[in-house]
């Protein structure tokens, strides 16, 4: 048995992941245009989120999905600060919950370090 918000941040991911093919438009828009194959990068990190998020509810992989977890934060950063930057990247969201998302990236990071 896991502490709550263990399943709570699983099931973010695995919903994040599922959103990545029911509004990958979304997804697609927001990808900076320096990285190539926006559909394909779309599908990757779903199934990656979908992955992590079951791995962070086995016991036996808890550990290695929370590393992945950080990891696949600290690569969306990028896609944070390209949708700050980017108007049509932004996806008509206030700019202060665009600058807003990026502290809450830290905060999502040290959520999942509690489960190393």
């Amino acid at each position: 048995m896991f502490p709550w918000h263990q399943y709570v941040l699983g099931l973010i991911f695995l919903i994040a992941g599922v959103t990545h093919f029911t509004k990958s438009h979304w997804y697609e828009r927001i990808i900076p245009p320096y990285i190539p194959a926006h559909k394909e990068v779309v599908a990757v990190s779903g199934i990656a989120e979908m992955i992590v998020g079951f791995m962070l509810l086995n016991a036996d992989t808890q550990q290695m999905a929370a590393y992945a977890i950080m990891g696949l934060l600290i690569l969306f950063f990028p896609v944070h600060i390209h949708m700050l930057r980017n108007e049509k990247a932004s996806l008509n969201l206030p700019k202060w919950l665009l600058i807003l998302r990026i502290p809450i990236q830290f905060g999502l990071i040290y959520w999942a370090y509690q489960y190393v």
